[in-house]
């Protein structure tokens, strides 16, 4: 079973250090990163599923960081910050965070949040919509302005996981293992022709899913 992946991001480097110990003690895989850029750089090779995010970084606010991620993906944000006034909580949460967590803290207090905020992200939406495309998630049944695009139970899976986190590289492992529900263990043949019958239904949907080598897949407009 995959590791729950994590990304920390913090210029403290001494807090950076203590929350991924404690992180991977409890069995969670970790990425850190000191500045903003450095997490847009492991966001360009990884999905986490969920970011422990500093506001006041070296490079700019995770504020505006959140802002931009939001353009595409859903992913749960834990705002973990020295910034404590009512007015901030406020300004975080509004700005797109799902918790905020003020310095200092308790370490069983930020481990009790992010299990709850991975426990939340794993609720499926009933319906979910992009554009021209109605995902029904409750019967498994996807929609091209309102006509049946008949996919199987693995091809709608694979919609789903897509539609989720519009314009963002998937490595094919994780693909796999959140579908079929194993780890892929070399051999992706079975996740190949899935995709080639997702993309041909696709066609018209004004979406497509295209593949980057070393990066993984990525669903976006056409």
């Amino acid at each position: 079973m995959r590791k729950k992946m994590i990304l920390l991001v913090e210029d403290n480097e001494q807090i950076l250090r203590g929350n991924e110990r404690l992180l991977t003690r409890r069995g969670y895989g970790i990425a850190a990163a000191l500045t903003l850029f450095e997490a847009r750089k492991e966001l360009e090779t990884q999905m986490p599923d969920l970011i422990v995010l500093d506001i006041m970084l070296p490079d700019g606010s995770g504020l505006d960081f959140i802002a931009e991620l939001r353009q595409h993906s859903q992913i749960p944000v834990l705002l973990l910050t020295g910034l404590t006034t009512p007015e901030d909580v406020v300004r975080g949460l509004t700005a797109g965070g799902d918790d905020y967590l003020a310095k200092p803290y308790d370490f069983g207090v930020l481990l009790a949040r992010v299990e709850a905020l991975l426990r939340r992200s794993e609720q499926i939406p009933e319906k979910l919509t992009r554009d021209r495309l109605s995902l029904d998630v409750t019967v498994g049944v996807a929609l091209l302005d309102g006509t049946d695009l008949l996919l199987t139970q693995k091809e709608f899976a694979l919609l789903l996981l897509f539609a989720q986190n519009v314009g963002r590289f998937i490595g094919a492992e994780y693909l796999y293992e959140k579908v079929w529900k194993q780890p892929m263990t070399g051999d992706s043949n079975a996740l190949r022709s899935t995709l080639k019958r997702l993309r041909a239904k696709l066609e018209g949907s004004g979406y497509c899913i295209i593949l980057s080598k070393g990066e993984g897949y990525q669903f976006e407009r056409e």
